[in-house]
């Protein structure tokens, strides 16, 4: 009966998305005047003369590009229950997340922002149902592995992760088929919760699973280790759809197969504290579609102008293809020239459709190399292919002084779900798909600067217990495909397999 009643609805949602596939530039410029009207009366507003404001040129002479660090005093002020800060009122909640070098940082969620972290996900969601055909996954179990949706206060204010917050606005018609349960969310420990999630969800008919994708891939290790059973679907034969977000499917996507045992439809999601920014629009076009109409004005600034005092601030209709930007978000929740630290690129501009590249903060270039994520993790994917391996896990980071006074390289730490049965021709390939891409690097390999990268192997669960010991094990936290120094390689060492 569920999946009956959903299907007009889904076709309608669908609709939606297809206009605003064609609106896209027109609803940016609405959206931006909407957003200078109703903050002129803020804190913020006032200090930058909002009201005198005409156009993006206007706005970009006057709010400078800033992270989170750069608006901390205005952040600090909202979140000591200070109304009309940043926007209108008090923030509904407060995301709580953890920043490189602001430590923990607290998101404003207004009751205007709201709509686009639940409109977004239900927008991407209810499309796939009309492409694939497929809404029988709602007459079946659906389960969101999510942070805990346990919140604190902080100025008067609900505070929590953003994955724990969303538990708290899922929608009556969804929560009779949602897992794992409120309390089971609740658990903290996420080893424990882990378990008590295994535990709930044997002989369940699960249809959909969302969640990052080592987190998903540690689910399923555990309850097939708890059932004695040989792949997921001869738990869960209905599994049909994984939703995932936050970082790169592809490395994950032959260790998730071969534990589910069988290709099941995928859906990539672009969610963040600061705002829902895209979604896998179709079943087979590569991008997602960027939310132009959903509460936020974006801005692009050339990745090479990254540091510049004057830098470059394009609007949706200045953007290039195959050019990377850093990513600038201006919204309904307060947040004004803010720098998400993403880089993306524009894949499609008919319709509008992104591929997040890397992190602007993460990178290697201790020698001049700028080797950035999306190089990485296309040389990764490459190499996984040809070899028939399969990664649970990695980081890079560059190794400046080995021990035996070598020349120095790039390290990179893997935990191999399949190891490639010839490593030495794996990280070759590796390393020759790293040159192919960026000249620098080849250029310092080619001038016997670097010497090729070498690959440690991490033991099984070596990751897991690094972040573990870190703090930051399950919820929405990642391990950094590269860092330019050696914390996390040093730390690594220890679960090396010798």
């Amino acid at each position: 009966m569920k999946s009956l009643l959903i299907k007009p609805f889904a076709h309608y949602i669908a609709r939606q998305v297809d206009r605003e596939r064609i609106t896209a530039v027109e609803d940016q410029n609405r959206i931006f005047q909407k957003l200078i009207h109703k903050a002129r009366d803020t804190a913020f507003g006032k200090d930058h003369d909002f009201s005198s404001i005409q156009n993006p040129k206007d706005y970009a002479q006057r709010i400078p590009m800033r992270d989170y660090e750069g608006l901390k005093h205005y952040f600090d002020r909202v979140a000591a229950g200070e109304s009309n800060v940043l926007y209108p009122g008090k923030p509904k909640y407060l995301a709580k997340t953890s920043g490189t070098t602001s430590g923990i940082k607290y998101i404003p969620i207004t009751r205007d922002s709201l709509p686009n972290h639940l409109n977004t996900a239900r927008k991407a969601l209810m499309n796939y149902t009309v492409l694939s055909k497929n809404n029988r996954i709602f007459d079946g179990k659906v389960m969101f592995i999510s942070g805990s949706p346990t919140l604190n206060s902080k100025g008067g204010i609900p505070t929590g992760r953003l994955s724990g917050i969303v538990n708290h606005e899922i929608p009556g018609w969804l929560k009779g088929s949602q897992l794992p349960s409120y309390k089971t969310n609740c658990i903290e420990d996420w080893e424990s919760k882990v378990d008590a999630i295994v535990s709930e969800t044997i002989g369940q008919d699960l249809r959909l699973i969302s969640g990052i994708p080592p987190w998903v891939q540690m689910y399923f290790d555990r309850i097939l280790t708890f059932t004695g059973k040989d792949k997921i679907i001869d738990i869960f034969p209905n599994l049909q759809v994984f939703m995932y977000g936050g970082v790169n499917y592809e490395p994950y996507r032959g260790a998730i197969e071969d534990l589910i045992g069988k290709r099941i439809d995928s859906i990539e999601l672009y969610p963040a504290s600061e705002g829902f920014i895209a979604f896998q629009d179709t079943l087979e076009n590569i991008g997602l579609l960027l939310t132009t109409a959903s509460g936020i004005f974006y801005e692009f600034i050339p990745v090479d102008e990254i540091g510049d005092p004057n830098p470059s601030r394009l609007t949706l209709e200045d953007v290039s293809l195959n050019q990377e930007y850093a990513l600038i978000i201006n919204n309904n929740a307060g947040l004004w020239g803010y720098s998400i630290g993403d880089t993306i690129r524009f894949v499609s501009m008919d319709p509008y459709r992104v591929i997040v590249t890397g992190r602007i903060k993460h990178y290697i270039s201790a020698f001049g190399e700028h080797v950035i994520q999306k190089e990485v993790e296309q040389a990764m994917q490459n190499a996984c292919l040809e070899y028939n391996a399969s990664i649970r896990e990695y980081t890079v980071a560059p190794q400046i002084d080995p021990r035996d006074g070598d020349t120095p390289y790039h390290e990179w730490f893997v935990e191999f779900e399949r190891l490639p049965k010839q490593l030495d021709r794996f990280a070759i390939h590796i390393d020759n798909a790293l040159r192919e891409q960026n000249i620098y690097y080849d250029d310092l390999i080619e001038g016997k600067i670097l010497l090729p990268l070498k690959i440690r192997i991490v033991k099984r669960d070596g990751f897991r217990l690094y972040m573990q010991k870190e703090g930051k094990l399950g919820g929405q936290n990642k391990v950094p495909r590269l860092t330019n120094d050696r914390k996390i390689a040093q730390a690594l060492e220890m679960y090396i397999d010798s």
